[in-house]
């Protein structure tokens, strides 16, 4: 099919907008839509993939979301049926969208809801090369843009996945080892499959392997590192809305109570908040990353997991790792699960004169992030304010990232609270995981968990301040 006209290039090679918006994935794409909801802003989005959805363009097939699809996608538009799962290990719980369904659910974003508004252009297929300048990939035209407002960096923190990135060890002649959406595509049965990651891909492709009937004693698992994972109990919306709610409570009074950073994890793990496969090895990953119980049930029958450091060599008889060697075999299929994932780079302002730098500034819920910046930038004129605001903050990946994140989260609630124009949205977007407890005030649970949580929020805010403190020393 022919493209629209308005994605068409054009033979004048100069443009003008208000914004340019580098990049079409979530960020982007749930920044743009509360930007042009709340502004008569212009924007023109430059991708260099062919469709939107950012890195769902390039996950693997089986991959879904691992927070319910109401608390993503963009403020306007909502993502899925708000089905509970009735099978599978999210029986019970609000639907987890798939790669295809995000997918489709951007481009219609994009087609049905941005471009008609006229005031947005899309250009696909094409890099951003600096100075407000692009070229396409495929057609050989470049655009100078003149920026009216601001440049929105949305690849600043762009992360890398398996599907995309070559794995971060070698590899010998020979041995066969795929991406993690390769073995979809696997068209024999390997006498072995050695999963190498710690995160979630390789928490995804281990469940996979299983559901697929796959032997538990065929799968080795080589985790660097142990992870925490955060309980999907207490992210749900609608009915079950109270349970989050209870779960912020209980995070509080963690974080009022303990002596230390350990006892943090301990006291939530005994309340099921944080799970981790294995309850012999302390963890020291925090990603962030929503489990089910259910799943975590499942990835404990893999028995056979090695901990021996990181992967540095695959050769057809062994794997050679930080601590020593395992045996390998010609029949065996290695699955590259170990991209770096959400990068660290130093942080920057998110508002400075003419540049957004889109970068997180709370823990968890990514697209109510984002498109909160969008809100911010479209009713606040003065950058410091803005930044006051939403200082960021990095990406979390140690246990004590955890706490600084959770901190900064509550640091700055209350100041965007004073704003009226950002307080409304905030209440009425469906992308705010608390937004609908206003229909539940009168809940026992919610009235129990908000006393618990006005009684512990002051302590725990000062309490994280010194075990953050105590961790530096």
């Amino acid at each position: 099919a022919r493209q629209p006209a308005e994605l068409m290039p054009v033979m004048d090679n100069d443009l003008t907008t208000d914004y340019l918006v580098v990049g079409a994935g979530a960020a982007a794409m749930a920044f743009t839509d509360t930007l042009l909801g709340h502004s008569d802003a212009t924007v023109t989005i430059v991708d260099r993939r062919h469709t939107p959805g950012g890195h769902w363009v390039d996950a693997y097939p089986y991959v879904r979301l691992h927070q319910p699809s109401t608390f993503y996608g963009v403020s306007s538009a909502p993502l899925g049926q708000d089905a509970v799962d009735v099978t599978g290990t999210n029986a019970g719980y609000y639907e987890l969208s798939s790669a295809d369904e995000i997918r489709a659910y951007f481009a219609q974003v994009m087609y049905r809801h941005f471009l008609p508004t006229g005031r947005v252009q899309y250009f696909p297929c094409c890099e951003y090369v600096g100075e407000h300048r692009f070229a396409s990939r495929i057609a050989g035209a470049s655009w100078r843009v003149s920026v009216r407002r601001k440049l929105v960096d949305t690849s600043y923190l762009e992360g890398s996945i398996p599907a995309t990135s070559a794995p971060p060890f070698e590899v010998a002649g020979g041995v066969r080892c795929l991406p993690a959406g390769d073995i979809t595509r696997i068209g024999d049965s390997p006498e072995r499959f050695v999963v190498i990651g710690a995160g979630k891909t390789a928490l995804d492709t281990c469940a996979w392997l299983l559901e697929q009937g796959v032997p538990a004693s065929k799968i080795s698992w080589v985790r660097p590192r142990e992870a925490w994972w955060m309980n999907r109990r207490f992210q749900q919306p609608h009915a079950q809305l109270p349970e989050l709610y209870r779960g912020i409570a209980m995070q509080l009074e963690a974080m009022a109570q303990c002596a230390s950073v350990e006892d943090v994890f301990a006291h939530l793990e005994s309340q099921r908040f944080f799970l981790r496969i294995d309850t012999d090895v302390t963890p020291t990953m925090f990603r962030g990353a929503v489990v089910s119980e259910s799943e975590i049930e499942l990835l404990r029958r893999i028995g056979h997991v090695i901990r021996m450091g990181h992967v540095r060599r695959i050769e057809a008889d062994k794997i050679i790792l930080d601590k020593g060697c395992v045996p390998a075999s010609e029949r065996t299929v290695h699955i590259h699960c170990a991209s770096r994932g959400l990068p660290r780079p130093p942080l920057r302002p998110i508002f400075e004169p003419g540049r957004i730098t889109i970068q997180p500034f709370m823990i968890g819920f990514a697209c109510y992030q984002f498109a909160t910046l969008g809100i911010v930038e479209a009713t606040i004129a003065s950058d410091a304010e803005k930044n006051r605001l939403c200082p960021p903050i990095a990406y979390w990946d140690v246990n004590t990232d955890y706490l600084s994140a959770y901190l900064a989260s509550l640091a700055h609630e209350r100041a965007r609270a004073a704003h009226p124009a950002v307080a409304g949205w905030a209440k009425a977007t469906r992308l705010n995981p608390v937004s609908g407890l206003a229909l539940m005030r009168d809940d026992p649970a919610v009235i129990e968990a908000r006393d618990r949580i006005k009684g512990y929020a002051g302590a725990a805010a000062a309490n994280l301040q010194k075990l953050l403190r105590q961790n530096a020393a």
